[in-house]
């Protein structure tokens, strides 16, 4: 980057992003700030509408995007998409691997085994196939960036949030992993805990917080631009945003 004040506004400009969970959240805003810095969107979601309103604000902006409605345990549509983006791009420069649910909260031995199943392969398999079909992609970027959205609840392990903690402990092990394999090319990883956010995840595990009291997706947007950068250099760590930290794993030898 020459350090002009254009390439300080559009950090991204040029690159290709993937990012799921588009319709809303942290993705969606996430999307809209990607698109500011000059990135073309990939948005992924079930809901047709927030995508077709992520556009239009895509638009307004001078932006452009291509939505992508699709369910995430439709594995084989991943699977196509990396194709689709191989003909069209010929690489991927960025995946922010942002979606997820939150499944029940009880017991672990009161899980629903559907429940159970669901939590998995949208928070887990999921990114481990959208790895699987775009790592080639992000291999021919000169700057591939993958993002992967965890939680605090990876570590806490509180009574009653299982299927939630282990789909993010394992979605972190997973980021750790594939940062080890790629950290002799120009591929970066990092895992981000955003905390505590006003989204509809947190409202329903929280039904009776102030949504007020805590900060808004749109916060956090330019932190991810930050990541998603050509000029970020770091692989392999988790990105607090409470406190604008990082922080790298324990080594266990």
């Amino acid at each position: 980057m020459s350090g002009t004040d254009a390439d300080l506004n559009r950090p991204l400009e040029g690159r290709i992003a993937v990012i799921t969970g588009a319709s809303r959240g942290i993705g969606y805003q996430a999307a809209k700030a990607f698109a500011s810095a000059g990135a073309h969107i990939i948005a992924i979601a079930r809901t047709v509408g927030g995508l077709e309103e992520l556009d239009d604000e895509i638009q307004a902006i001078g932006g452009q995007a291509t939505l992508v409605p699709l369910d995430l345990q439709d594995f084989d549509a991943l699977d196509r998409l990396g194709a689709a983006l191989n003909e069209r791009w010929g690489k991927l420069d960025i995946l922010l691997a942002n979606a997820g649910i939150l499944g029940q909260l009880s017991p672990l031995g009161h899980v629903e085994i559907k429940t159970w199943d669901e939590v998995m392969a949208i928070n887990v398999t999921a990114n481990w196939r959208l790895i699987r079909s775009f790592d080639p992609l992000l291999r021919l970027s000169d700057a591939g960036r993958a993002i992967f959205l965890s939680s605090g609840a990876a570590h806490k392990c509180k009574p009653f949030w299982g299927p939630y903690s282990i789909s993010k402990a394992a979605v972190e092990a997973m980021a750790r992993t594939y940062a080890h394999e790629t950290e002799n090319t120009a591929i970066r990883v990092v895992s981000v805990d955003p905390g505590a956010m006003r989204t509809a995840m947190r409202a329903k595990a929280m039904p009776g917080e102030d949504p007020a009291t805590l900060p808004d997706p749109d916060e956090i947007a330019p932190e991810l631009v930050k990541l998603a950068s050509p000029d970020f250099d770091r692989t392999g760590v988790l990105y607090k945003f409470a406190d604008r930290s990082f922080h790298d794993y324990p080594d266990y030898g």
